[in-house]
């Protein structure tokens, strides 16, 4: 009876032990990251990735589809991005959302995207209000309810911390000649 107890405890110290390992790597790998030291970064976020670390894992994504300190490689970005968003992280989502959205490392699917977008649009992620709310626009991957794309548009533009961002990028994208974007300008009159 004495060693099931220290086999017990044993193995939830080295649970916990791992757990916390992927969250130092993750700090770590998070801190390079943002300093711009990717390959740096990837040496402690792909460990924290490989371990479950759900936001090591949103970022192995972004390394992989931005090329960020290993090659860019849609595929695995998809890969990453996936686990990520199986784990309900909404940047996981939002970004796998965006994959189906583009066809990047997976076919084109817009309902695939539409219900990605929502699940992290739920969790309060402005980019994914955004995309969401051009779902609604275009009427793609759902039906085209100008009414709630405004909704979306509007609680996405608001938000303190990625509004001005997420407004800048439609400046910036129908600028370019985006015709979605231009659109949507207008829509909104920005």
């Amino acid at each position: 009876m004495k060693s099931i107890i220290t086999t017990m405890l044993l193995l939830l110290l080295s649970i916990t032990t791992q757990a916390q390992s992927a969250d130092a790597l993750y700090e770590q790998g998070k801190k390079l990251y943002d300093e711009k030291k990717y390959a740096e970064a990837v040496k402690k976020l792909l460990p924290a990735a490989q371990k479950g670390h759900k936001k090591a894992q949103y970022r192995m994504g972004r390394c992989y589809d931005k090329g960020y300190g290993v090659e860019e490689d849609n595929n695995k970005a998809f890969e990453w991005y996936s686990k990520a968003a199986a784990q309900n992280y909404h940047k996981g989502q939002y970004q796998l959302g965006r994959c189906y959205k583009k066809g990047k490392g997976v076919a084109k699917d817009k309902v695939k995207a539409f219900e990605l977008f929502t699940k992290a649009a739920k969790q309060g992620n402005a980019k994914a209000q955004f995309a969401l709310g051009e779902c609604y626009f275009e009427g793609k991957g759902v039906a085209q309810d100008k009414a709630k794309a405004k909704t979306l548009f509007t609680k996405a533009l608001a938000d303190e911390k990625d509004g001005k961002e997420i407004l800048q990028e439609l400046k910036d994208d129908a600028a370019a000649g985006d015709q979605d974007a231009i659109a949507i300008k207008q829509f909104l009159g920005k």
